[in-house]
């Protein structure tokens, strides 16, 4: 997991201090990118600990369509409790435009727009699968007319599939990476995905790429982050997941094999 603290030392290096919604001040950089080799193991960052089950619950929360932090699948994993309102609902986030992003279509007969919802997880699957050599392989979260509805517009906005002989990548393009907290957590999630999708379509996980729109370091974070530059990455771990489609598999499925990583490191959510 160099390529983390890669990214880390650049922020240090060229960043610039920001202004923020929270009000808690960045130190700012715009677009970066960073590629992750699955076959060289998973990749998930060493130098200090990430709760991995965590990771897993909430992407399996996304694509289940939830979007209500009572759900079961959150019971560990507290990640959207700031941003709830008092019945635990965040409005259309991620899972429901992965699974439930409204359509509008005219009846003819009726004169009138009927809804419809278009499951882009299902259609995504089906692609790789049909039409592996398209270029339209993308799933996007950034519902322009939900924004105002959702308690925190996406982070990670949308990502896209590529598939080369037998390998299949995954590229993420993320507007905001949160660097101490978010980016190690999308991290894992996306290269989880990659894996579940290579697996169902019959595929080798290669490439997880991460683009960066506004990769910042907070101001309360730089601290904790000076401290894992000063750490040296363990060997990555090695992923196991049942021979199941992605949304058939439950966190029982997923083991995450000889994790070495340092201490963990508490930083502060900025809400």
């Amino acid at each position: 997991m160099k390529a983390y603290l890669d990214l880390v030392q650049h922020v240090f290096d060229h960043g610039e201090n920001k202004d923020d919604r929270t009000g808690t001040g960045t130190l700012s950089v715009f677009g970066y990118q960073s590629r992750y080799d699955l076959r060289e193991g998973f990749p998930i960052v060493t130098t200090k600990k990430v709760l991995f089950s965590a990771v897993v619950r909430e992407l399996l929360w996304f694509l289940r369509g939830s979007t209500n932090i009572h759900d079961d699948l959150t019971r560990h994993t507290p990640i959207w409790n700031a941003w709830a309102d008092e019945n635990g609902e965040l409005g259309p986030i991620y899972g429901y435009q992965w699974r439930y992003w409204e359509k509008f279509i005219w009846d003819k007969q009726k004169e009138q727009y009927r809804k419809e919802k278009v499951d882009q997880i299902r259609q995504v699957l089906e692609m790789i699968k049909t039409q592996p050599a398209s270029r339209r392989l993308l799933v996007s979260a950034w519902n322009v007319a939900d924004i105002d509805r959702m308690a925190l517009p996406p982070c990670h906005a949308f990502f896209q599939f590529y598939v080369i002989g037998e390998y299949l990548d995954c590229q993420l393009y993320q507007r905001s990476a949160d660097i101490a907290l978010g980016v190690p957590f999308n991290i894992s999630s996306y290269a989880l995905l990659l894996t579940m999708v290579a697996n169902e379509c019959g595929l080798m996980p290669r490439f997880f790429v991460h683009t960066l729109g506004d990769a910042h370091v907070y101001s309360n974070h730089i601290d904790g982050l000076k401290i894992q530059l000063q750490r040296q990455p363990h060997p990555s771990p090695t992923l196991r997941i049942s021979n199941k489609s992605v949304l058939d598999i439950k966190f029982d499925d997923i083991e995450l094999l000889n994790y070495q990583h340092d201490a963990f490191i508490k930083f502060s959510i900025a809400v």
